[in-house]
């Protein structure tokens, strides 16, 4: 048994190895490197959930780090890639995006519609026990008791 396992983990071993991705090259500037990891804490990966690109194994997230170094490099300011990137991506390449009229609605719809329900069901119970509360006509009551006295007879024939 110790033999197989040992030849298992030379087998497997090496493999292993193969899991760990090789990210893409970083800059040369230490600095600015620095600066490209923080922004990139601050994007999200847009294939993950709430994952940062710096955080994400993702092709895209990759993609993204390197317009990220890219824009970097060019000279623009981390406002301006973040701009860029909002631009090509939307608001959601955000990991923390702005508060805005479209935001907003998307934070209070599900509020909306807790009120919109529960006030629907407000509303259909009143009616239910105004329809249950409203007393038998005379007619209605000679039908009842035909109905109940029709069920005992049946009910004490053997």
């Amino acid at each position: 048994m110790r033999r197989l396992a040992l030849i298992l983990a030379v087998i497997f071993y090496p493999l292993m190895a193969l899991a760990v991705g090789v990210d893409e090259a970083r800059l040369s500037d230490p600095a600015l490197e620095a600066r490209a990891r923080e922004l990139m804490k601050e994007l999200r990966c847009l294939v993950c959930q709430n994952q940062s690109i710096d955080e994400s194994d993702a092709d895209l997230a990759k993609d993204l780090r390197h317009i990220v170094r890219e824009r970097i490099v060019a000279g623009d300011s981390d406002a301006a890639v973040r701009r860029f990137l909002v631009d090509r991506y939307g608001d959601w390449v955000l990991l923390d995006p702005p508060m805005n009229a479209r935001m907003m609605v998307l934070w209070l719809a599900p509020l909306g519609l807790v009120v919109v329900a529960a006030t629907t069901l407000i509303v259909v119970l009143r009616r239910r026990r105004r329809e249950a509360a409203a007393p038998l006509t005379a007619e209605e009551e000679k039908r009842l008791q035909a109905i109940l006295n029709a069920t005992d007879e049946e009910a004490k024939r053997p």
